[in-house]
């Protein structure tokens, strides 16, 4: 017998006529009349950790810790209270709060019971905030009480009727401690809700979650996320971080917290997977150094994920000093890590690594490969494999383009922008044909990163477009300048940024923070680059002329150096700086 026709026999399609030679990609299966066809919907993320991690803890620091039952059991309430609150499916539950519990729940709860979440940036300024409030056309807002002024500048400008529940950390839930307006306290909420909820099935396809982009131009975009497309970026998030080596691979044994605020882009999808696994979970509420610090020691934090901000700031507090980071997983992503702040950092014990992706992508891209890398070593080489942009994950596909969309050879040599297409990738913008095209032209999903492929298939972004520096027709890399003068001592944080220059047409400018330890000077910046151009690897004119030294740099409401705000700033002529006298 044929192995095609063993194949059909045990297919189970003997009830059929086989035609040999036949496809069996031709030929349909009738389902069974009791057979499941299983949606990709954010409520089987929680299969799993329901029969395995029912008494593993989520901690929310200073409030609550509870076991993986209560947390089922919370879901179930919140959902059945915005039902008697009259929240229906399809309806936008917008929410403003520090990263704890009860934002975990509302990942989970909101989606699955067919509405819309909406996860609002509460470091917006107050007039995008409102922007972001009208533009999702948001039907509740649950918002905890510290943002209650922010909140207050703009309520008298929401369009729409929109309902107001108070989430408070206190023991005082009655309705008649609420503010005017408010309808109901957060805890109050789930008492309404304490029959439960009955969760059931929909269309994949439906819209789970919405969120805006801090653009550098204009109003904030809006994104959506089906229940599919978060399902499996949740799926493409596990199978990149679980196949690494012990030092780096996200398993069962971890201990979760987020250093990335939930409201930007879920948490970097991070929550989602690690509820999935049933892993023990801690939220820091608001981030400060040393709350982060003693949660870390306290609760035997292994796995985390931040922006470079963050990063620089925990290893700059004194509360760093006795605290045994040894065996912390941390990824950093969002800007470019500059090597002098990796290098502090794995001194520390730090296993971090470099991973890459956007709000548009919901955001999960690549991760860096540190297969074969001495774990304890501040080598170069070592430090620039944990730095590399990383390889893609499963189910994407990424090419390096010129401006007509021709692939670019492999090697540094050979950049381009970075182009994507993956099953999680934001469609377009909401309510924004014209941009949406242009993020899609030519089919892929365009990044704005300029990178290049070499060899092994790793992606190393080079610069974001709008942040090269074009001088007298060559580019530069703003990232490879913030990395030479990071490795300067006493150097804290540094931005590159391209300023007008009458001649070249731009020219680099450096500003920088100092370590309260060394006083680095202006003169020790341009030496360390001028290394650089001796050995043939820079052009001369990228030893900055102007380099200005500042208390703070400016970030966006996410964290990341504000390169358009600084720009800004500079392009006038210099003014006195005594440190380059």
């Amino acid at each position: 017998m044929q192995f095609s026709t063993v194949l059909y026999y045990a297919c189970g399609q003997s009830n059929r006529e086989f035609q040999p030679g036949s496809s069996l990609l031709d030929m349909k299966t009738t389902p069974a009349p009791s057979a499941y066809s299983y949606p990709l919907l954010i409520r089987h993320l929680l299969n799993a950790c329901r029969l395995a991690s029912p008494q593993n803890e989520i901690i929310s620091a200073d409030l609550v810790r509870y076991t993986y039952t209560e947390f089922l059991e919370r879901l179930g309430r919140l959902a059945g209270g915005l039902t008697a609150l009259g929240v229906k499916p399809g309806d936008t539950v917008a929410v403003m709060n520090w990263d704890c519990h009860r934002y975990l729940e509302c990942f989970f709860a909101i989606p699955m019971m067919g509405a819309i979440l909406h996860t609002i940036n509460i470091r917006l300024p107050a007039e995008q905030l409102l922007h972001t409030i009208n533009h999702a056309e948001d039907d509740i807002i649950l918002v905890h009480e510290d943002f209650l002024p922010l909140l207050n500048q703009i309520r008298t400008r929401i369009e729409r009727p929109v309902r107001l529940a108070m989430i408070r950390d206190s023991a005082h839930y009655g309705r008649d401690t609420l503010p005017d307006g408010f309808d109901i306290e957060y805890e109050t909420l789930l008492d309404m809700g304490k029959d439960g909820f009955e969760f059931i099935d929909f269309d994949e396809h439906r819209t789970a979650t919405t969120f805006y982009t801090t653009g550098t131009t204009g109003n904030p975009k809006g994104v959506c996320y089906s229940h599919r497309q978060l399902v499996l970026h949740t799926m493409g998030v596990i199978t990149a971080l679980s196949p690494g080596d012990e030092h780096v691979r996200l398993h069962r044994g971890d201990v979760y917290m987020p250093m990335t605020p939930m409201f930007h882009v879920h948490g970097w999808g991070l929550p989602y997977a690690a509820t999935m696994l049933g892993l023990k979970q801690v939220y820091p509420g608001r981030y400060d150094p040393v709350s982060l610090l003693s949660l870390i020691s306290r609760e035997g934090v292994t796995f985390s994920h931040c922006v470079p901000t963050i990063l620089q700031m925990l290893l700059a507090a004194d509360e760093v000093t006795p605290i045994d980071l040894n065996g912390l997983k941390v990824i950093v992503g969002g800007s470019a890590l500059p090597h002098g702040l990796a290098r502090a950092a794995v001194t520390k014990g730090v296993q971090l690594f470099a991973a890459y992706g956007m709000s548009e992508t919901c955001p999960f891209l690549t991760v860096a490969d540190t297969m074969g890398m001495n774990h304890g070593s501040v080598l170069d080489r070592d430090i620039a494999m944990r730095l590399k942009t990383g390889k893609p994950g499963a189910l994407i596909e990424m090419r390096v383009v010129d401006p007509d969309m021709n692939d670019m050879p492999r090697g540094s040599g050979h950049t381009g922008e970075v182009v994507v297409r993956a099953p999680w990738l934001a469609q377009g913008y909401t309510g924004n044909i014209g941009d949406s095209e242009e993020l899609w032209r030519g089919g892929y999903l365009h990044t704005g990163d300029v990178g290049y492929l070499d060899h092994d298939g790793s992606l190393q972004i080079t610069d974001r477009m709008k942040d090269v520096i074009k001088s007298g027709g060559e580019w530069l890399s703003s990232i490879k300048l913030e990395n030479i003068v990071s490795r300067c001592k006493g150097v804290g944080e540094v931005a590159v940024i391209a300023i007008p220059d009458e001649k070249w047409g731009e020219r680099p400018m450096v500003i920088v923070t100092r370590s309260p330890d060394h006083a680095v000077t202006a003169q020790d910046i341009r030496n360390a680059v001028r290394e650089q151009v001796d050995t043939g690897k820079l052009p001369g004119w990228a030893i900055p002329e102007r380099v200005e030294f500042v208390t703070s740099i400016d970030k966006t409401s996410v964290g990341k150096l504000d390169k358009k705000l600084l720009r800004a700033h500079y392009a006038g002529p210099p003014g006195e700086n005594p440190a380059e006298a």
